[in-house]
């Protein structure tokens, strides 16, 4: 996928945790079929390195991948509220620029390491190491990376995650499982969010749009739910907490 746009042509990112910055640049090369086949190749090696570490660490990550203004960073705040007590969260940000949404996770009181992926149009594996190494991997029960807003290529790279979490937006359409089929079909989870919003629109049709996830994901269940008004959000928790293994931090 990511042949067709072109983002494997820059590799360079960068990684904030607020003060320091990490910058790599990977060399480029004409071929781009030989490119994109050791790139995922090298991808989910270091992928599983990071499966590896996070397990070793007992921490569950989960990986949120959408379009962007789907609700991510708000899913997450809303997160964060209602597990604060119980789990030791940090959340890895991605973002072609700005540490915008890593300010509002950082304004919980949550670790969040920014990346801005430049040109990019996902996170890979690579990426989620050099910020895993930015954390203290000792306090995290649970870890959410917060992919780049796209609807086709993050879900080509593993990043050594536990989940994958697809949501849509009632703004987008309900038929966007039928048109971007394979971010939908990786899901473990997909949440219809801002729901809060569907009297208003009346070119949504939420059992159309599990229709559709259903013809290409049809094990997965779904969740609606809005986070500014926290309808559905116990739903999302209890999803959550049933695929946490680790043990909770006192209250």
């Amino acid at each position: 996928m990511c042949s067709d746009c072109g983002c494997h042509h820059n590799k360079n990112h960068t990684v904030h945790n607020g003060e320091r910055a990490l910058l790599k640049t990977a060399a480029t090369t004409s071929t781009v079929i030989n490119v994109h086949r050791s790139l995922l190749f090298e991808n989910n090696q270091q992928a599983e390195r990071n499966r590896k570490q996070l397990r070793q660490h007992n921490i569950t990550a989960i990986n949120l991948m959408s379009s962007p203004g789907s609700g991510k960073t708000a899913l997450l705040e809303r997160t964060i509220d209602a597990f604060a007590s119980r789990y030791r969260i940090a959340v890895i940000e991605g973002d072609l620029e700005t540490e915008n949404d890593a300010k509002r996770i950082r304004a919980k009181g949550v670790t969040a390491i920014q990346i801005t992926t430049g040109s990019a149009c996902h996170l890979d594996a690579e990426m989620v190491n050099s910020a895993l190494q930015q954390l203290d991997l000792e306090q995290i029960d649970l870890l959410f990376i917060e992919n780049v807003g796209n609807l086709v290529c993050p879900a080509s790279f593993d990043l050594g995650q536990h989940r994958n979490v697809t949501l849509l937006s009632t703004t987008e359409g309900d038929d966007k499982p039928a048109k971007y089929p394979v971010i939908f079909r990786v899901a473990d989870l997909m949440l219809i969010t801002k729901c809060d919003l569907l009297p208003l629109l009346d070119d949504f049709d939420p059992q159309q749009a599990t229709d559709y996830f259903k013809a290409v994901s049809s094990c997965a269940p779904v969740i609606q739910l809005s986070s500014k008004s926290g309808m559905g959000i116990d739903g999302w928790l209890e999803w959550l907490a049933s695929h946490q293994t680790n043990k909770t931090t006192d209250a």
